[in-house]
C-alpha cells in the first residue's frame, strides 16, 4: 500500500446504519424542487418534461456513480473535497469544499423560510420568524446529539416522502386506466395516453422546450452527495456507500420520472397552474379529498428533511476542511459521542444569517446570495468528474481491490458526463432566466479559487 491512498479512520462517531444511508440519499434529493418546482419545468417542456428529467437524472446518476466509486475506495467525511485534493491538488479540495458548504448553508435558508410559510398558514398567529427559530433550534439539537439520532430523524422524514410518492404513483396509474372515475374524459372513457400527445404533441415546444426543462430541473438533483459524506460515519463505510449509491440512484429515477409521467398523462399539461404543485392539481382531479392540505404536509416534511440533511452535510464538510488545515482548527473539537459540535454550530450560525437575510431582504441581498450558489452544483459535479478520472487510474495502479463500485464505461462515460455539464453551462448562458445565476455563481467560484491559489502560493513560499 502506497502513501498516496491513506485510509486513516475518521475521528467522528459511527452509528449510521444501512437503512439510514439509503433513506438519506432519497431524503436529500426529494424536496420541494420535485413537489412544487416541477410545475415550472412542465410549463416550458409540456409532456417532454419526462425527457428533461431523464436527461438531468442520467447526468446526476453518472456523477453519483463516480462519487460512489471514489467514496467506496476512500471513505472520508469530506467526500469529494478530499478526493479533489488528492486528485488535483490542495486548491481543488479547498475550492470544492467551501463552495459546497456555502451552497448548503444558503439553500438551508430557503428551506427554513419555505417551511415557516407553510406553518404560518396553519397557525397565522405565530409569526414566520418564530417558526424559523423553532426549526433551527430543533435541528441544531438533532445535529448536536449522536449521529444516529440524526439518521433516525432523516429515516422517518424520508420514509414519509417516499410513501407519499408511491401512493401518488399508484393513484395516478389507476386513474390513467380508468379505475378511478374522476380522470375519465367527457365520454366516460379512461383517459389512457391521449394527454401525452393531445395538446400540441409530446414536445409542444420542440427540443428547445426539453432543454429549457433540463435547466429547470437539473438542480433538483442536488443533495444526493450527502450520502457519500455520511458513509464515513457508518459501521462499514465501503459496503454502505456502494449499496446506498446503487439504490438511491435507481429509486430516484423511478420516483422522479414515474411521477412526471403520471402528471402529464392524467391531465393535459396545459391544466397545470403556476404556483400550484402539479401533484395537488392531479390529486384534485382524481377526487382525493383535501389533496392540497395533504401535499402541503408532504412538502413541509420534505423541506424540514432537506434542512436536516443540509445542516448535517455542511457541518461534516467544514469539519473535514478543518482537518486538512483549510478551515479554522478550532472547528476540530469532537464531542464524546463523536459529533463535531463546533462545526455544527458554525454551519447553523451562517444558516441563521442567511435566514435573516431571506426574511429581511428576499428580493435583494438574499437573491444575490441565492444566485451566487445557483450554478455552483454544476461546478462541484464537474470537479467530481475531473477528480474521478485521475483517482481511478491511481487506485487501479496502487490498490485495485478497493474498486468495489466502478464507474460505468470508464473513461468514456466520464468524458461524456463532463461534456454534458459543459453543454448545460453553455445553455444557461443563452437563457435569460438562468444567465444571472450562472454569472453570479461563476463570480463566487472564481473568488474561492483565487483565495485557494493565494493560500497555495503562500504555503510554497513558507
Amino acid at each position: 500500500m502506497h502513501d498516496h491512498l491513506p485510509s486513516e479512520p475518521e475521528p467522528l462517531g459511527g452509528g449510521l446504519k444501512q437503512r439510514h444511508l439509503t433513506m438519506l440519499g432519497l431524503g436529500g434529493v426529494i424536496g420541494a424542487g420535485l413537489f412544487v418546482g416541477s410545475g415550472a419545468g412542465i410549463a416550458v417542456a409540456g409532456p417532454g418534461i419526462v425527457v428533461s428529467y431523464l436527461i438531468a437524472g442520467t447526468l446526476a446518476m453518472c456523477v453519483m456513480r463516480m462519487l460512489g466509486e471514489m467514496s467506496a475506495a476512500m471513505p472520508a467525511s469530506g467526500s469529494f473535497s478530499v478526493h479533489a485534493e488528492r486528485a488535483l491538488g490542495r486548491w481543488a479540495g479547498f475550492s470544492v469544499g467551501w463552495l459546497y458548504w456555502f451552497l448548503l448553508v444558503v439553500v438551508l435558508a430557503v428551506e427554513a423560510t419555505g417551511a415557516a410559510q407553510i406553518a404560518n398558514g396553519w397557525a397565522p398567529g405565530v409569526p414566520q420568524w418564530a417558526w424559523v427559530l423553532v426549526f433551527m433550534l430543533v435541528f441544531t439539537g438533532a445535529n448536536l446529539a449522536a449521529v444516529k439520532n440524526f439518521g433516525e430523524f432523516e429515516f422517518w422524514f424520508a420514509a414519509l416522502k417516499v410513501f407519499a410518492i408511491v401512493a401518488f404513483l399508484i393513484l395516478g396509474t389507476l386513474a390513467v386506466f380508468g379505475l378511478l372515475p374522476a380522470a375519465s374524459d367527457s365520454f366516460g372513457d379512461p383517459v389512457g395516453f391521449t394527454n401525452l400527445t393531445g395538446q400540441g404533441g409530446f414536445l409542444p415546444h420542440g427540443w428547445q422546450g426539453v432543454i429549457s426543462g433540463v435547466l429547470a430541473v437539473v438542480f433538483a438533483f442536488g443533495g444526493l452527495e450527502v450520502v457519500t459524506i455520511a458513509a464515513a460515519e457508518s459501521d462499514d463505510p465501503v459496503r454502505a456507500v456502494s449499496r446506498a449509491v446503487r439504490s438511491a440512484v435507481f429509486r430516484i429515477l423511478f420516483f422522479y420520472i414515474g411521477s412526471m409521467l403520471v402528471i402529464v398523462t392524467v391531465l393535459p399539461w396545459t391544466a397545470q397552474k403556476a404556483g400550484i404543485s402539479p401533484y395537488v392539481t392531479v390529486l384534485d382531479s382524481i377526487g382525493v379529498p383535501s389533496a392540497g392540505q395533504i401535499m402541503n404536509i408532504v412538502v413541509f416534511v420534505a423541506l424540514l428533511s432537506a434542512l436536516n440533511a443540509n445542516l448535517y452535510g455542511s457541518s461534516r464538510m467544514v469539519f473535514s476542511l478543518a482537518e486538512r488545515g483549510e478551515a479554522p482548527r478550532a472547528l476540530l473539537k469532537v464531542s464524546g459521542g463523536g459529533v463535531p459540535r463546533r462545526a455544527v454550530l458554525a454551519s447553523v450560525a451562517f444558516g441563521f444569517v442567511s435566514v435573516l437575510l431571506n426574511l429581511e431582504w428576499p428580493e435583494s441581498v438574499f437573491l444575490y446570495m441565492l444566485n451566487s450558489v445557483g450554478a455552483v452544483l454544476l461546478f462541484v459535479w464537474a470537479l467530481i468528474a475531473a477528480s474521478q478520472t485521475r483517482l481511478r487510474r491511481l487506485v487501479e495502479r496502487e490498490a485495485p481491490e478497493r474498486l468495489v463500485l466502478r464507474m460505468w464505461g470508464f473513461p468514456w462515460l466520464t468524458w461524456v458526463t463532463l461534456a454534458a455539464m459543459a453543454a448545460v453551462i453553455g445553455l444557461m448562458l443563452t437563457d435569460d432566466a438562468a444567465r444571472p445565476q450562472l454569472l453570479w455563481s461563476t463570480g463566487a467560484t472564481v473568488l474561492v479559487v483565487a483565495v485557494a491559489g493565494v493560500r497555495e502560493l503562500r504555503a510554497r513560499r513558507a
